[in-house]
């Protein structure tokens, strides 16, 4: 009797830890959700209100929206009713902007915000919103309008089976998605005094490297404008007061609109005026992975730096990503240009080296054909 009780204790035993091993191997799997949850992977710092703020340069050489690709905030409250702004239940606070005051606009699978605030007056709000979302704000530059989060993991994507939601109090830190994603936040002067919010998506994820894939390396994988849509969403929902489902859909289905862009030799050949043209580079920059460091609007010039993968060891870049104080020794510097003739209707963009001439390079000619697929 004895003995067939230890039998049954071993095999109660060897099934629960099976059942843990599996749970673990799974733990990369993508939970089908349209949820996103980076509070739980690292406790946001206080954030402050940058004092240098005012240095948001005033351009004003915006062109007013044709009305193609736009959805007002105001119609989405029309077509959800007369329902009153409601917080989400996230604990998001009751948004402060008018509905009639906000609106999305695409072009592509780009999507931005317009709204009728000043960026002095949006930005503490948008340091507060990525603090919600639980991330930190790393990198703050008011002078070219960009605001950049921490390498964060959506933990939404791990599976909820029975035995996480069991023992993952205990074993949380096992789970893993093998993946991050940090965003960056642009926001652009309009002539008018509102501002056009840019939100751009970069990711990670970790891949098994070596004979016997015993190395784990962090590699580049590509933008999520799914995931860009959601954040506009949600900061659409925060800042009018709207359920954040009904926001981010409403985001999502935005009307679009044609492409515009091709790779003509050693240029881009954007089919809109300076104005569109020189906002939507600026957001392809982002999304690029490009280091925006200084811009000049007047003469239509963008000082970037630029690691090119293909040039430095996967291991000596990708490793890195995540803090290293030496990311940007392999960055190199280039310009790249944004300009219209007298008279045109289309735009070009060039990419010169960091002295002014034209690049020639491979990378030039590869630093040309990711802003054209990011233009389309």
């Amino acid at each position: 009797m004895t003995n067939r009780k230890m039998m049954t204790s071993t095999a109660a035993r060897t099934v629960a830890l099976t059942a843990i091993a599996l749970s673990l191997a799974a733990c990369t799997t993508v939970f089908e959700s349209d949820k996103v949850d980076y509070k739980a992977s690292k406790k946001a710092a206080p954030l402050d209100i940058p004092p240098d703020l005012t240095q948001l340069q005033k351009d004003n050489r915006y062109a007013v929206p044709d009305g193609k690709g736009i959805a007002t905030a105001s119609g989405f409250q029309q077509q959800r009713g007369a329902a009153p702004a409601i917080a989400a239940a996230s604990g998001e606070q009751i948004g402060q902007v008018p509905t009639d005051t906000i609106r999305i606009e695409r072009n592509g699978n780009q999507r931005w915000l317009v709204i009728k605030e000043t960026p002095e007056q949006l930005w503490p709000q948008l340091l507060e919103f990525w603090h919600n979302s639980g991330f930190t704000v790393e990198t703050e530059s008011p002078q070219t309008g960009i605001m950049e989060t921490n390498w964060a993991e959506n933990r939404a994507k791990i599976p909820q089976d029975f035995i996480r939601r069991t023992i993952g109090k205990v074993f949380d830190s096992a789970y893993s998605t093998g993946e991050r994603d940090k965003f960056r936040t642009r926001l652009e002067r309009r002539p008018d005094g509102s501002t056009e919010i840019y939100i751009s998506h970069r990711g990670a994820e970790e891949v098994l490297t070596g004979p016997q894939k015993e190395q784990a390396t962090w590699t580049a994988r590509p933008n999520d404008p799914e995931l860009e849509a959601e954040f506009l969403g949600r900061l659409m929902a925060q800042l009018t007061g709207t359920k954040v489902k009904e926001a981010t859909a409403f985001v999502t289905n935005a009307p679009l609109e044609p492409q515009h862009a091709k790779l003509e030799g050693s240029k881009v050949v954007v089919d809109e005026g300076f104005d569109r043209a020189w906002r939507r580079v600026g957001l392809a920059l982002d999304r690029v992975g490009f280091t925006v460091e200084d811009r000049d609007r007047v003469q239509g010039i963008y000082f970037v730096r630029y690691v090119d993968p293909d040039a430095v060891k996967k291991e000596g870049f990708f490793s890195k990503l995540f803090g290293s104080e030496d990311k940007n020794k392999e960055a190199q510097k280039y310009r790249v240009i944004v300009s219209t003739a007298q008279g045109a209707t289309s735009t070009d963009v060039t990419v010169q080296t960091n002295d002014g001439k034209p690049e020639t390079s491979p990378t030039g000619a590869k630093i040309l054909k990711l802003l054209a697929d990011e233009l389309k």
